[in-house]
């Protein structure tokens, strides 16, 4: 028996299908419609930006499709960022344009919210850094927990800890210790993976990258807007939902556009879609962007589900904003992998 299947859209594609050969037809539509995908998702050019591959989730998911608004402030929110910086021993690396996260992911707010977290973005990003080169020791982690200022990072911490934890609550604080806490399991994980040449499962691989990204970055948007969300809405199932989903969109988006950067280390969800699946470049950053969308739709749903009727009216406010920011998020983070020279 033979059929004949033709492809949607402009080009049609042929294909006969003899069954009694073993072939499905679904096996081949399959085929025809990665070949298609895949033609068509940009690769970096040479010397251009990784983070140009995403550019088809701005077709694929609503929230996503239009740009940000930029912070009328934003000049203002850098210079306060490149002061802070020297002032505490850090570099404000041309081009990089932390600040630039921040205002969008803040433009609705003053720009006080917006410099306080592009400079949590700044510290937690050479952090990173310094911990991927080899040059920052795991025990950072312990020294800032205790309030040392050895290391120019852990200064940066107490200085900005100062201003950040003064109008919070000592529920919150312990909480913040807790994904701090989290950030050090998580890098003493990768670190242990690298020296035994093990890669993650493709399944263990989105908790461990929650907590390479920094939970408490979440927890950082309440002390910016001061605000604080109520215990138990932080814990019930929709808002847990909606932080890790959130976490997850930026964490792949930022695998998407670093991967090159990597140098071949498996902590990336691409590198681990080619090596476990057998995929090639375009088709694993494919595979990485379909779960980026699904995870956007479960961001939307969760906030859809939050108990804000539970609330008082202020309460329930406090808590829309604080949702509000996450789900400018992934655009946020979007606009600025596009624009920033750290992974060009």
């Amino acid at each position: 028996m033979k059929s004949t299947v033709k492809s949607t859209g402009k080009s049609t594609v042929n294909t006969t299908v003899n069954t009694t050969g073993g072939t499905t037809v679904f096996a081949t539509v399959r085929t025809a419609l990665r070949s298609a995908l895949t033609s068509v998702l940009p690769l970096p050019r040479r010397g251009g930006s990784a983070a140009m591959a995403l550019l088809p989730l701005t077709e694929r998911v609503p929230a996503m499709a239009a740009p940000c608004r930029m912070h009328p402030a934003v000049y203002a929110i850098e210079a306060a960022v490149i002061d802070w910086a020297r002032r505490t021993g850090l570099r404000a690396a041309p081009g990089v344009g932390y600040h630039r996260m921040a205002g969008r992911a803040f433009a609705e707010f003053d720009a006080a919210a917006a410099a306080l977290f592009a400079q949590w973005l700044t510290w937690l990003f050479h952090l990173d850094d310094e911990l991927d080169e080899g040059s920052c020791p795991l025990d950072i982690f312990d020294g800032m927990l205790r309030g040392a200022a050895r290391h120019p990072l852990e200064a940066a911490f107490a200085d900005l800890w100062r201003v950040t934890s003064a109008r919070m609550s000592d529920r919150w604080r312990a909480r913040f210790a807790v994904g701090l806490r989290r950030q050090h399991d998580a890098c003493r994980t990768e670190a242990d993976n690298r020296a035994a040449g093990r890669m993650p499962t493709l399944e263990e691989y989105p908790a461990l990258r929650r907590g390479t990204v920094g939970p408490y970055l979440y927890d950082l948007v309440e002390p910016c807007l001061r605000v604080e969300v109520p215990a138990w809405v932080h814990e019930c199932e929709p808002w847990q939902q909606l932080v890790s989903a959130c976490s997850d969109v930026t964490a792949w988006c930022n695998d998407v556009a670093s991967r090159p950067k990597e140098r071949g280390d498996v902590h990336n969800f691409v590198v681990l879609a080619m090596r476990q699946l057998g995929l090639g470049e375009r088709e694993a950053t494919a595979w990485v962007l379909d779960r980026i969308a699904a995870r956007c739709q479960d961001m939307h749903k969760a906030a859809r589900r939050l108990p804000l009727e539970d609330l008082e009216p202020k309460e329930a406010r406090d808590v829309s904003k604080v949702a509000c920011a996450y789900l400018a998020a992934p655009r946020a983070h979007l606009d600025w992998l596009l624009e920033s020279k750290r992974y060009a």
